[in-house]
C-alpha cells in the first residue's frame, strides 16, 4: 500500500520534469516569414515612412529598418535583395533588441525581395518600419559635358555652311569667265553659240583657223563684171560703125 502511494505521487512529478525539459527544444525551433509590405519599394516610395537616422548606417547610403511584431519573436537570419546591389544576408541584429534589423543599400536602390528566419512566437510576417534616404548629393557632371557638345556642333555647322558658299561662288565665277577676244570659251557648262555672220559673208567658207572675211571682195567682182560688159558693148558699137562706114 505504501509503495502504491509512492508511485502515484512520483508519476506526475516525472511527467512535469519531462515536459519542462522538452520546452526549450520547442522554443528554439525557427520558421520563415515574409515582409508584410508589397514589393518592389525604394527608400522614398509613397507610403514609406522616412527618418533621419537608421542605427549606424552612414548618410551616403539608404537605410532600411525592419521590425518584428510583438515581443516574443526575434530575428535569426534576414535575407534581402536590392536592385542594384544584389542579395544581402544579415545575422547581427539590434539595437535595441534582436527584433530589430538594419540594412544599407546604394541610394535609390529598389528592395525586390525580403524574408526572415525567426525564433519564438507565431508571427506571420515582419514589417518595414521606416527608411533613412541618403542625403549625399550627386556631382554635376552632366551639365558640364553638355556645353562643349553644343558649341562644337554650332562651329562645325557654320564652317560647313561657309565652305559650301565659297565653293559655289568660285564655281559660278569660273563658269562665267570670258576670253580676251570677247568670245565665250567652251566649257563643261552650256554656252552661247558662236556668231555665224562671218561664215555667210564669205560664201560659206568653213576653213579651220582662217580669219573671218571682211566682205570687201564682193564689190570688186561686181565692178569687174560691169566693166567687162561695158567693154563688150563698146566693141559691138565700134564694129557696127565700121560696117556702116564700109557700106556707105
Amino acid at each position: 500500500m505504501h509503495r502504491l502511494r509512492w508511485a502515484t505521487t512520483a508519476l506526475p512529478v516525472a511527467a512535469s520534469l519531462v515536459l519542462a525539459a522538452g520546452a526549450p527544444a520547442f522554443a528554439t525551433d525557427s520558421y520563415t516569414v515574409p515582409v508584410h509590405q508589397a514589393l518592389p519599394l525604394t527608400a522614398t516610395s509613397q507610403g514609406v515612412e522616412n527618418q533621419a537616422k537608421c542605427a549606424s548606417i552612414p548618410s551616403s547610403q539608404d537605410g532600411w529598418h525592419f521590425v518584428l511584431p510583438g515581443n516574443s519573436t526575434t530575428f535569426k537570419k534576414l535575407t534581402v535583395t536590392f536592385e542594384p546591389g544584389g542579395q544581402q544576408v544579415v545575422t547581427v541584429f539590434g539595437p535595441p533588441s534582436d527584433k530589430h534589423a538594419y540594412v544599407a543599400s546604394v541610394p535609390g536602390a529598389k528592395l525586390t525581395a525580403a524574408s526572415a528566419e525567426v525564433v519564438g512566437g507565431s508571427v506571420e510576417w515582419f514589417n518595414l518600419s521606416h527608411t533613412c534616404p541618403s542625403t549625399a548629393t550627386a556631382s554635376p557632371s552632366q551639365s558640364t559635358s553638355a556645353s562643349p557638345s553644343t558649341s562644337t556642333s554650332a562651329s562645325a555647322s557654320a564652317s560647313a555652311s561657309t565652305s559650301a558658299s565659297a565653293s559655289a561662288s568660285t564655281s559660278a565665277s569660273a563658269s562665267s569667265s570670258t576670253s580676251p577676244s570677247g568670245s565665250t570659251q567652251p566649257s563643261g557648262s552650256a554656252s552661247s553659240p558662236a556668231p555665224t555672220g562671218s561664215t555667210a559673208a564669205t560664201g560659206g567658207s568653213t576653213g579651220g583657223g582662217d580669219l573671218a572675211k571682211t566682205g570687201s571682195d564682193a564689190p570688186i567682182g561686181l565692178l569687174a563684171t560691169m566693166a567687162a560688159a561695158l567693154i563688150a558693148a563698146g566693141a559691138v558699137l565700134v564694129v557696127r560703125r565700121r560696117k556702116a562706114g564700109a557700106e556707105g
